[in-house]
């Protein structure tokens, strides 16, 4: 029972769930009939491709996770698994996640072999293990190469229910993209001195202070103009009500105003509660959107 633990551990299943919600939500966002198959198939292949993704993370950076006092009792790190038997794992579970994916909309996707779905989550996968964690210890341009599949689970639920990419995904997936930045940042502040003990570079400008708090303040109010744009502009199919506007405006002023505080106090305090507050904010916004579809 104890290895299986191990095993469960990989999988990072809070950040996996928070995934799975984000692609659930992007689901009830598009479909006009509830289909049980898609959904079933969207949840499980989502948390399992995510959870394979947070494990291969954790067999590429096993050694820098030693050095972090909150990563060193991870499996790897303890050598409570093998690499190979973390690899065996993960490998078998990005199979069955992603053979998952392929059953929603199968007979529409690539050439034939390959769903919109399933391109989205192998593309988000690839993209996370094999460019953002290797980049994580080299450059920031991490974040902006991490914040790509970071934001697809919105737009990979969308898809999953309408069999479509077009611009009202495209939305989603800029608002989770942008989302990203003052999420990011405020992490890294509060974990400055593990990332650098690891040898991370995860703060802009190499330190943290103003430049970093105005960075998440520009990306903020670049998220909250797209987030209004299903009220300003006619959107078939995603349009927001008056009253669902102001919740979304006023959410984002909220949410803006706490990297605003972080650029005056730079201080770790601001740092936890942007943290905390881009929590509150991704999953309440995206409530209101599907709120706002089936009751106004």
């Amino acid at each position: 029972m104890q290895t299986l633990y191990y095993f469960f551990q990989l999988l990072k299943f809070r950040l996996s769930v928070t995934v799975v919600f984000s692609a659930a939500m992007g689901y009830f966002l598009g479909i006009d009939s509830f289909v049980l198959n898609d959904f079933i198939m969207l949840v499980t292949g989502g948390f399992l491709v995510t959870g394979a993704a947070n494990g291969f993370n954790q067999i590429l950076e096993r050694d820098f996770d030693k050095l972090m006092i909150r990563t060193s009792e991870r499996p790897l790190p303890k050598n409570n698994l093998t690499v190979l038997q973390a690899f065996i794992f993960l490998f078998i579970l990005s199979v069955l996640g992603l053979y998952c994916l392929n059953c929603i909309h199968s007979d529409n996707g690539f050439y034939g072999i390959m769903s919109k779905s399933t391109f989205f989550g192998l593309v988000s996968m690839l993209m996370y293990v094999l460019s953002y964690t290797p980049l994580k210890r080299i450059s920031t341009i991490s974040i902006f190469i991490g914040a790509i599949p970071g934001a697809i689970p919105f737009l990979l639920g969308y898809v999953a229910a309408t069999d479509e990419f077009g611009l009202i995904a495209g939305i989603l997936f800029a608002i989770q993209f942008f989302w990203q930045f003052p999420h990011f940042i405020a992490i890294s502040w509060v974990r400055d001195k593990e990332y650098k003990k690891a040898g991370f570079k995860m703060m802009f400008g190499g330190e943290k202070g103003r430049y970093s708090a105005l960075i998440s303040i520009i990306f903020s109010v670049i998220m909250v103009l797209i987030t209004i744009i299903p009220f300003v502009c006619v959107l078939k199919e995603f349009n927001l009500t008056l009253i669902s506007f102001v919740s979304v405006l006023f959410l984002g002023v909220w949410f803006t105003l706490k990297s605003v505080n972080l650029y005056k106090n730079t201080d770790e305090i601001s740092a936890k509660i942007l943290m905390t507050s881009s929590l509150i904010y991704l999953p309440a916004l995206q409530i209101i959107f599907v709120l706002d579809k089936y009751l106004f």
